[in-house]
């Protein structure tokens, strides 16, 4: 299948300029094409996912990549999709962004061989630029009445829009020329707000190589749909926030897990944005969704597939490690120290030395109210170690009951789990 018509069936084309001129071109050369990611944050989340992942689609094609970090424009503030204006970041956190955002980009796309991906940064060109320089050679491009027919600056007039976010459209436009005239670079992709910005910055390439139908830049952009769930709800945000690409703010674990917990109405849509399984493989899955929705084929193909694509497949066996020992009736013993992290990261936690008394433990840890409540408690089998049942009321903390000679996990009823750490 041409990579044209596999991106329609994935659902990934929301717009495109030149259809008929941009399948020419795919089907004619190996080209470069862009898209950036502003560092607004020390983290990627789950809703980039889908730019990378069609810029991995086109380098499997053999077309080069170049993601680019906005160094430049996220010291700006892009106004698409904002109410409001950005608050502006210190220099040097964004150059903390950046770095951040640079590595996590390096792990999803190969930057070796003939189409290997190059990262560009445009703090590199833009930084250079005077302002007289600014606005005569780019400024003097846009006016006025075309900026303000553009939805990102449209939405803004009556709330507000500062000259700093109103600049940022000529400033994504000068990557857009840049990366044409210094890299050859044909295409730029983004999500649905970008629209206006890369159709901008098509508009700016076309004046600055003339008019004339014969000379005139062929460059070309398409955008990438917003995804959202089948409520019309945003995809990728839980009651605590933003699923993140660092697993040290989202742990494996949880990414898999929310993965996992994917409607039946979204997941077959998810297959097609997030994995590069075939279309005979989603047709497979589908038909299991419709047949036997209780097993939950697709929703764990789906977590496996992307769990492994943004962390690997050591992680996507740690969080099925996890799920087994706190809902598949697996053994908690079992785990290691960093499974155990990732499985009970958000429950009520304390410190005690080795040696102690169930009984003192489980009043200090405030797992039980008060010495009485804790032996009725013991007594009554309502206390758990690791998993098992305990009903030893002279019971002390010892070696035995340390999974990965770290931790203990101690459950009071059904569900109320503490982790204990040890003193020393």
């Amino acid at each position: 299948m041409m990579l044209l018509e596999e991106l329609k069936y994935r659902g990934l084309v929301n717009q495109m300029t030149d259809e008929s001129g941009l399948t020419e071109l795919l089907n004619k050369e190996k080209v470069s094409l862009y898209c950036g990611f502003d560092p607004t944050g020390d983290s990627l989340h789950i809703g980039h996912l889908l730019t990378i992942i069609t810029l991995r689609r086109f380098q499997l094609e053999g077309h080069k990549p170049l993601p680019l970090v906005g160094g430049a424009t996220g010291l700006i503030g892009d106004p698409s999709g904002k109410k409001a204006e950005r608050t502006l970041n210190e220099q040097s956190v964004v150059e903390g962004y950046s770095d951040k955002i640079r590595e996590q980009l390096k792990r999803f796309l190969d930057f070796d061989g003939e189409n290997g991906a190059e990262l560009k940064n445009n703090y590199d060109w833009i930084s250079e630029m005077s302002v007289v320089d600014f606005l005569r050679d780019v400024g003097k491009n846009f006016s006025l009445n075309y900026m303000l027919a553009k939805d990102s600056v449209e939405s803004r007039i009556q709330s507000g829009i500062s000259f700093t976010e109103f600049s940022y459209m000529i400033l994504q436009s000068y990557d857009f020329y840049h990366l044409y005239k210094e890299e050859n670079c044909k295409l730029q992709i983004g999500g649905s707000d970008q629209w206006g910005n890369i159709t901008a910055g098509l508009e700016f390439i076309r004046k600055m190589y003339g008019q004339d139908e014969d000379e005139k830049a062929k460059a070309f952009g398409f955008t990438i749909p917003l995804v959202t769930k089948a409520d019309g709800t945003k995809f990728g945000k839980t009651e605590g926030g933003a699923i993140w690409l660092d697993p040290e703010k989202t742990s494996p674990y949880e990414f898999y897990q929310f993965l996992l917990n994917t409607d039946d109405n979204d997941v077959i849509k998810f297959l097609k944005f997030f994995t590069f399984l075939s279309q005979d493989d989603i047709s497979a899955l589908e038909k299991e969704v419709a047949e036997r929705p209780h097993e939950r084929a697709a929703q764990k193909r789906l977590a496996e597939e992307l769990t492994a694509f943004v962390h690997n497949e050591g992680a996507v066996q740690q969080a099925k490690n996890i799920s087994a020992a706190l809902f598949g009736g697996g053994d908690l013993k079992a785990l290691s120290a960093d499974e155990v992290m990732q499985g009970f990261k958000d429950v009520p936690s304390f410190t005690i030395e080795e040696g102690k008394g169930l009984i003192d433990v489980l009043v200090e840890g405030g797992v039980s109210p008060s010495k009485r409540q804790a032996r009725e408690d013991i007594k009554n089998g309502a206390v758990y170690i690791n998993g098992d049942r305990c009903q030893e009321m002279d019971k002390s903390m010892g070696p035995e009951d340390k999974i990965d000679g770290q931790f203990t996990i101690i459950r009071r009823g059904k569900k109320k789990n503490f982790l204990v750490h040890y003193k020393g």
